[in-house]
């Protein structure tokens, strides 16, 4: 009671000053304020969920269906060139979008030629399939052909062309080991084309490209040796400037001297090196330096037209061109793992035999090479083909290959001057191979190179380094794996063909090539359709083409494989076989109004074309 009543006396005395001060009284309203307290019902805020609405922004969603990796691929055009005799009458291809002609460089007969072939229209009616559904028919033929040995000499390896200038680069090829090659040069701005100069290169130019704006040409000049070794010209890499349209009488030429004496560094890199170097030869003593045993193979060019990628196959490595000041840089590419991917190893084994072998690597030794950027970062995609040395020259029989220091005579080949391959089978393997039994049934049949995996030196083998990565790879600008398409290629063509998986090119006997590379990546483009990139990579061994969504080269899809080859065991080979060089046509840039892959097929000596949209 005590404490009520001070509590009261409190309040009555305070209400009291209160009415004594008329001014406080005012003050009276601000009490009128303690309603705001029911601001409590801020919990009503809730009604912000009423955002969710936004989810219906899901149906984005929607859109992603219209972006799907689902393709509509059909066959519109196809040519057969010289049906006689057509191997090699139809390997690298290049497209002209102003007047929609398909070039081909046919080297199937006595001189190099290229094929002109109008691809302005296509009767669909003129494709026909046979009982095993591949289309033998053509709907194509040359219209025009261009004898390059009129204007000049040796054989031809590449073709390029350039839209901005029009303009036709041919790639010729000395017929003399280690004589400089030469690039020919043509105006294709009229009716057909006109010889303008020939341009002195390296030796064995292997390929030629543009530059996307057409200020540069760039030629990997491979330089391979004579057969004894006896000329092993250096590799190299050409520079020809275009400007205003007009073409440099002389070419710059890159070289890789200043990495002679860097072997050892080189190989720690994930380079590979393999010459005979310290025997004796045919009377000479060999000593390669690093700069004759690199042999680059292909060019691509950023469309910044800042760099030139390089691929330097048989030493598994990547060479980097920046041609803004001609410098250049090697990359090694390293080697892939196995352990965790599987693989038909043996041609012997009748059947379909994937396994795991901890211990072997591949080295991705790629031949086609491509770039693109995405966050404005260049990218290099590799079809990873593999290749290795092996080289014969002449002698009068075994007695005579002998004393001249060859290791083996062949009827056909002659005296076997150098190789570094080897069957597993016939090497001595250490002990962290023991899980296998080295024979036809596991990885005794697989072809293995010889100059890598004794790391100490004592005739045995504690890794083994098989020819290419049997898949293709996106490298980032710092020469890292981004992707690698892993045992796909092998995993899809077997369960596609059964039985006929891993055929060869020329014949129809399924498990040819599961020892020696597999289905072979080699050809490879880049299109892209609608807003998607994808990558065509062509088998040359099964013929089939394998199509991945690269968009994003941190999220590549398999998007579809296609093909046109017979594969009835024992029955004559038809359709197309070892597709070699492929262009790809934007739908811009195409009679039919969609993108078109060409592709030209070295051992049936075909062109086919390929129509390639996103389903609707």
């Amino acid at each position: 009671m005590l404490k009520r009543s001070l509590i009261a006396l409190s309040l009555l005395t305070a209400l009291t000053g209160c009415a004594l001060d008329g001014d406080d009284g005012q003050q009276g309203p601000q009490g009128e304020q303690g309603p705001a307290g029911v601001a409590g019902t801020n919990g009503s805020n809730g009604t912000n969920g009423s955002d969710g609405s936004n989810g219906t922004d899901g149906s984005n969603g929607v859109d992603g269906k219209d972006a799907n990796r689902l393709l509509d691929i059909q066959m519109v055009g196809r040519a057969v060139l010289n049906a006689q005799s057509p191997e090699g009458a139809a390997e690298i291809v290049a497209y002209q979008a102003s007047k929609k002609w398909i070039y081909a460089i046919n080297s199937s007969g006595d001189s190099a030629v290229v094929n002109i072939i109008a691809a302005d229209s296509f009767d669909a009616a003129g494709l026909v399939k046979n009982n095993e559904g591949v289309i033998t028919t053509t709907n194509l033929s040359s219209a025009i052909t261009l004898t390059l040995n009129d204007n000049t000499p040796g054989d031809a390896n590449s073709i390029a062309i350039d839209e901005n200038n029009q303009l036709l680069a041919v790639a010729m090829a000395a017929k003399t080991t280690g004589e400089n090659g030469q690039i020919a040069f043509y105006d294709i701005s009229d009716d057909a084309p006109v010889f303008i100069k020939n341009v002195t290169v390296g030796a064995l130019p292997d390929m030629v490209t543009f530059s996307p704006d057409g200020s540069k040409v760039v030629v990997a000049n491979e330089g391979e040796p004579e057969g004894d070794y006896s000329v092993d010209p250096e590799g190299s890499i050409s520079v020809i400037a275009v400007t205003n349209g007009a073409v440099a009488d002389t070419a710059t030429q890159i070289t890789f001297t200043d990495y002679n004496g860097k072997q050892a560094e080189l190989e720690a890199m994930g380079m590979v090196f393999a010459n005979p170097t310290g025997r004796t030869i045919n009377g000479k003593l060999i000593n390669t330096t690093v700069a004759m045993d690199l042999e680059p193979e292909y060019v691509s060019i950023s469309k910044d037209n800042r760099y030139a990628y390089v691929s330097i196959q048989e030493n598994n490595g990547l060479a980097v061109v920046d041609l803004s000041d001609n410098s250049v840089k090697l990359m090694g590419l390293g080697y892939k793992d196995w352990s965790n991917l599987v693989m038909d190893a043996s041609d012997k084994d009748g059947k379909i035999n994937f396994k795991k072998y901890p211990g072997l690597y591949g080295m991705y030794q790629p031949d086609t090479i491509a770039s693109f950027s995405w966050k404005g970062a260049n990218f290099v995609v590799s079809a990873n083909e593999g290749d290795g040395r092996e080289y014969f020259f002449d002698a009068t029989d075994a007695a005579d290959c002998t004393a001249k220091g060859g290791l083996d005579f062949d009827e056909d080949d002659g005296c076997l001057s150098y190789i570094d391959e080897s069957r597993v089978e016939d090497l001595t393997l250490a002990s962290n191979f023991s899980y296998l039994n080295n024979d036809d049934d596991d990885i005794g049949r697989l072809k293995v190179t010889t100059v890598k995996g004794d790391t100490d030196n004592d005739g045995q083998y504690e890794a083994l380094y098989t020819y290419g990565a049997r898949s293709f790879t996106i490298w980032d600008s710092n020469g890292l794996v981004v992707f690698d398409s892993g045992d796909e290629i092998a995993r899809i063509t077997a369960s596609v063909h059964g039985a006929a998986f891993n055929n060869d090119e020329d014949e129809n006997e399924g498990d040819t090539r599961s020892d020696a590379k597999g289905a072979e990546p080699e050809a490879l483009a880049l299109g892209q359709i609608g807003e998607r990139m994808f990558a065509f990579i062509g088998l040359e061994r099964m013929g089939g083409i394998m199509v991945y969504d690269i968009t994003n080269p941190y999220d590549v899809k398999f998007a579809d494989y296609f093909f046109n080859r017979g594969v009835v065991e024992g029955a004559d080979i038809t359709g197309d076989l070892a597709p070699e060089g492929m262009s790809f046509v934007p739908a811009e840039q195409s009679a039919t109004g969609k993108p078109l892959l060409i592709i030209g097929n070295e051992i049936s000596g075909s062109i086919a074309v390929w129509q390639v949209a996103l389903k609707d």
